[in-house]
């Protein structure tokens, strides 16, 4: 079913569903070469959602013992995967420990390491453009349609100790997955005094729909659900009304989109600020790849990994 053939180059994987269609296969060339990994390769591992733990540890299996394979970035996967495989890693950083996820898969030594870098780049992705103090100075809450490894990173990072004073007074929760939800509120529950937390187990539009109705203004809400990206569809419908001044976020860059198109055709009345996964999309690699190949990418490096990104795709997939 997988192609374990031995790397013959520095090699970095993609575990996923549709790998071959995310625009990081054509763009990777390019990063490597102005990070001055020559030589470095990326490869696939297109899994089906909620695959066989058999197929996640014969993946990881591989990568752990082949010399050449340095590592991966791990995609819709990030809960399942780790909780199929966590024997098999020697190292576990303290935000997968927490979340029970792993997005990046790497080697020090003799040790094979999991992370989980979501807490890291969904907050610099929200960094971008949540203005600062928009929790403290109007008060909104944040809806994640979602419970997923997204969703409980943002969560993590949304109540960290340091935004005290300033986090969003209500963090709901929607999951169509009953155990997904209550595995998120064995996670989540207790994380900060400061924050409610609420878990709804529903997955109609309309349901959802009515949720982002009665949100106050200047919330935001979060399309975590894969629908858009990794299967086609929107978790709102097309009548779905967005409380004014409010932050929409589509997590995924690439696929139908429709979620973000729903809440952009509401954009200038509603006063809303719409943004897609692209900046997300940005850090998530360059926080993996920075800690599969060992190297800093920041500032002025950073900023070059999105210009060529930009300049191969036009921003956009």
């Amino acid at each position: 079913m997988f192609d374990f053939t031995p790397a013959n180059r520095p090699t970095i994987y993609f575990v996923g569903v549709t790998t071959g269609k995310s625009s990081i296969m054509n763009v990777f060339p390019r990063w490597a070469k102005a990070l001055g990994l020559d030589d470095a390769v990326i490869r696939g591992f297109d899994l089906p959602l909620h695959a066989p733990p058999e197929q996640y540890r014969a993946v990881v299996d591989f990568m752990k013992r082949d010399p050449l394979s340095l590592g991966a970035l791990v995609t819709t996967h990030k809960l399942d995967l780790f909780a199929a495989c966590r024997d098999q890693f020697d190292y576990i950083d303290p935000y997968a420990e927490k979340l029970g996820e792993v997005s990046s898969l790497s080697k020090r030594g003799d040790a094979f390491c999991a992370h989980a870098k979501d807490p890291i780049s969904s907050g610099l992705a929200m960094e971008h453009f949540v203005p600062p103090n928009f929790w403290k100075d109007h008060g909104g809450e944040v809806l994640l349609l979602g419970a997923g490894g997204s969703a409980l990173a943002m969560s993590l990072y949304l109540t960290q100790q340091k935004f005290a004073g300033n986090m969003p007074r209500r963090i709901i929760l929607v999951n169509r997955s009953l155990p997904r939800l209550e595995s998120a509120r064995r996670i989540l529950d207790g994380l900060s005094p400061h924050v409610e937390f609420v878990y709804k187990h529903q997955s109609a539009p309309v349901d959802n729909d009515a949720l982002i109705a009665a949100l106050p203004p200047y919330s935001m809400i979060v399309n975590a659900t894969g629908l858009g990206k990794d299967a086609p569809g929107s978790p709102t419908g097309d009548t779905v009304l967005y409380p004014k001044h409010s932050l929409v976020w589509e997590i995924n860059y690439r696929g139908d989109l429709i979620f973000m198109y729903q809440a952009q055709k509401q954009a200038k009345e509603r006063q809303l600020h719409v943004e897609d996964g692209w900046v997300y999309f940005i850090h998530g690699w360059t926080q993996v790849i920075a800690e599969v190949f060992d190297i800093p990418i920041e500032g002025e490096t950073l900023q070059r990994m999105s210009d060529i990104a930009m300049e191969m795709i036009g921003g956009k997939a």
